[in-house]
């Protein structure tokens, strides 16, 4: 099993639509990124953090692949944003992909590259690229937040 990082906004609707791609075998809500040990919603959503918002998606490489996984993310928010995505802002909302080996930093370099050149946005790519630091996970109420809520994700519509 493998790990891979993204921040792309809300986490719940990320959190979400990871969980319905094959081979993803769990994702999980939580803070990366920032300065202060152990955060809190409330410690990150005051801005003064830096972390931001990400889910951490165990997968089977042999099922889907880590390209696979960055294709998604693209495809999930609005990679020109600059700290916001649809009504929320803020640098926890922030477009990131924290690598966690060379590999995924070289696959994640390519699809940027890839992405920038064609054409598909007007706005130039500000989604960070940067090592995987501590995950901290995020409350338990924020976990499966749409499963518990009986609520379709909507966080980025």
């Amino acid at each position: 099993m493998e790990q891979a990082t993204f921040g792309a906004g809300c986490f719940w609707g990320v959190e979400s639509a990871f969980r319905q791609i094959p081979g993803v075998i769990d994702a999980k809500v939580g803070y990366e990124g920032g300065t202060l040990p152990n955060p809190t919603y409330k410690d990150v959503c005051s801005n003064k953090t830096g972390h931001a918002e990400v889910v951490q998606i165990t997968f089977d490489p042999k099922r889907v692949s880590y390209e696979a996984l960055l294709a998604a993310f693209f495809d999930l928010h609005d990679p020109t944003q600059l700290n916001r995505q649809g009504p929320d802002f803020g640098t926890q909302y922030r477009s990131v992909i924290f690598y966690h080996s060379p590999a995924q930093q070289a696959a994640a370099q390519k699809a940027l590259a890839e992405l920038s050149a064609s054409g598909r946005y007007k706005k130039p790519i500000v989604t960070q690229l940067v090592p995987a630091t501590t995950f901290n996970l995020a409350e338990e109420y924020h976990q499966r937040y749409f499963e518990k809520m009986g609520i379709a994700p909507t966080c980025h519509t």
